[in-house]
């Protein structure tokens, strides 16, 4: 079964700096692009960033552009959400997914539990 369990969220002032991780199980991490949707309350869920399996290809949601970095360790069979400069609209919570990138655009399947970040004015 696939699961993907996201940590690392919290409470943090705006322009602080958090550093989600991904630890998924039930496949294969090096066969997969990894990266990270976030879902606001009350608004659409969203494509924030996806790494290929090579760290040769990778996708950032314009609003996260310059601020959040995305990293893995196949070794370790992990993934990460290198989060700075964060803002208010950065709260909701973050999910690790499998994703892809196709014109430009991200796609997703499905997502563990979430880690929550708020950030605060």
């Amino acid at each position: 079964e696939v699961q993907l369990v996201e940590s690392g969220g919290g409470l943090v002032q705006a322009g602080g700096s958090l550093r989600l991780s991904c630890a998924p199980s039930g496949f294969t991490f090096d066969d997969y692009a990894i990266g990270w949707i976030r879902q606001a309350p009350g608004k659409e869920r969203e494509g924030v960033s996806c790494m290929s399996i090579s760290d040769d290809s990778t996708y950032y949601a314009d609003s996260v552009k310059g601020r959040f970095t995305i990293s893995r360790d196949n070794a370790k069979s992990t993934a990460y959400l290198q989060m700075n400069s964060l803002k208010p609209e950065d709260t909701a919570i973050y999910y690790c997914t499998r994703c892809g990138i196709e014109s430009g655009q991200m796609t997703w399947g499905s997502w563990g539990q979430g880690t929550q970040v708020i950030v605060s004015s």
